[in-house]
């Protein structure tokens, strides 16, 4: 199976990138200036209140340099999820073309939007010509993704999220929707982002994209780990607070625990012998904590938006911990997969 493939989409559409950083910028950059070039201008731009970095600030920094521009953060439900009513109200309300860029799976709390009902109200409530760009970093691989099914316009995908090398990403366009390329030189993938590609890399990415056409067959397993692994750590950490608890009705995926701690220091000192276990530990950001699942936590916290939209709020999230196994490339049970296990000692201190 192919990049394209694994996606639900075909291969003139895949425009490979350095990662899923710059394939949401392009998407949102090369979007709202190739409307532009075709004299037909996106004049609202709604992210959802749970986005990645890069679609946010990208997101700002385009609202406050293209004339007319206007941006809208659409928020969440207690749950994670997309609130559809307020995201109906702000499609109907304003005018001018809309491009609406929204994650399939949150990169903290895991949890994933139902994609296809999304893009379908964005289509039928957003006016004519409007447009939808999936962040699907998190989501492909661990969940079905479908670009062409559900419609949509962009699909951001990445390499390593997938089990693959660093460096590469890919940026999926629909055929006739407006992209202007946002680097200048060679002309490289049929002139949509110039550069030569990294060839080492995105072979790399096919290779885990294939390994990973049957990824459904670990999601069982895994659920059972992740179910066994929030209620050892339930025991274990007072104050502890699990996604599964607080999201019951909600689908996530199955490899990501979000845990809400009471205190940040125990999760700070024990995520790197978790991660020394096999799978990624980190408080605060999953981009500032642990890499392939061998560095300890970063230092130092901030608040954050995801988990405070989630709550309804602001909230103190200095001791959010995320834990992440990596992808699995071979059939595995319960029984047999390692898990990673919270220290005994996670509330003493130090």
């Amino acid at each position: 199976m192919s990049v394209a493939g694994l996606a639900g989409a075909t291969s003139p559409c895949v425009v490979f990138t350095s990662g899923g950083s710059e394939a949401n910028a392009l998407a949102l950059r090369g979007a709202i200036a190739g409307a532009a070039q075709q004299e037909d201008r996106i004049a609202r731009l709604f992210i959802s209140a749970i986005e990645h970095e890069s679609v946010r600030a990208n997101a700002s920094a385009l609202a406050e340099a293209v004339p007319g521009l206007k941006l809208t953060e659409i928020p969440v439900t207690g749950q994670g999820n997309v609130d559809l009513n307020a995201l109906r109200l702000n499609l109907i309300q304003g005018k001018g073309r809309v491009l609406v860029s929204v994650m399939a799976a949150n990169n903290e709390t895991g949890v994933v939007q139902d994609i296809r009902t999304i893009a379908k109200l964005i289509k039928l409530e957003g006016g004519e010509g409007a447009l939808v760009h999936i962040d699907a970093v998190q989501a492909a691989g661990r969940t079905a993704v479908s670009f062409d099914a559900w419609g949509t316009d962009y699909m951001t995908l990445s390499a390593h999220k997938l089990g693959g090398p660093q460096g590469a990403g890919a940026l999926l366009v629909r055929d006739g929707a407006p992209l202007a390329a946002q680097i200048a030189g060679g002309g490289q993938e049929m002139r949509r982002r110039s550069g030569t590609e990294n060839v080492a890399a995105i072979a790399g990415f096919g290779a885990a994209a294939a390994e990973l056409a049957d990824f459904s067959d670990g999601m069982g397993a895994l659920r059972v780990l992740r179910d066994r692994f929030e209620a050892e750590l339930a025991q274990m950490a007072p104050g502890f607070e699990s996604a599964e608890r607080q999201l019951q009705k909600t689908q996530r995926l199955a490899q990501k625990v979000a845990a809400d701690l009471a205190g940040a220091d125990p999760m700070q000192r024990h995520a790197g012998k978790i991660a020394a276990e096999g799978s990624a530990a980190a408080v605060g950001h999953q981009c500032h904590g642990a890499a392939a699942g061998q560095q300890r936590a970063r230092q130092g916290f901030r608040r954050e938006h995801v988990s405070a939209g989630a709550a309804g709020g602001e909230h103190d999230h200095a001791g959010l911990a995320h834990v992440s196994t990596p992808p699995k490339r071979r059939r595995v049970s319960a029984s047999a997969m390692p898990m990673p296990r919270p220290s005994a000692s996670i509330d003493e201190p130090p």
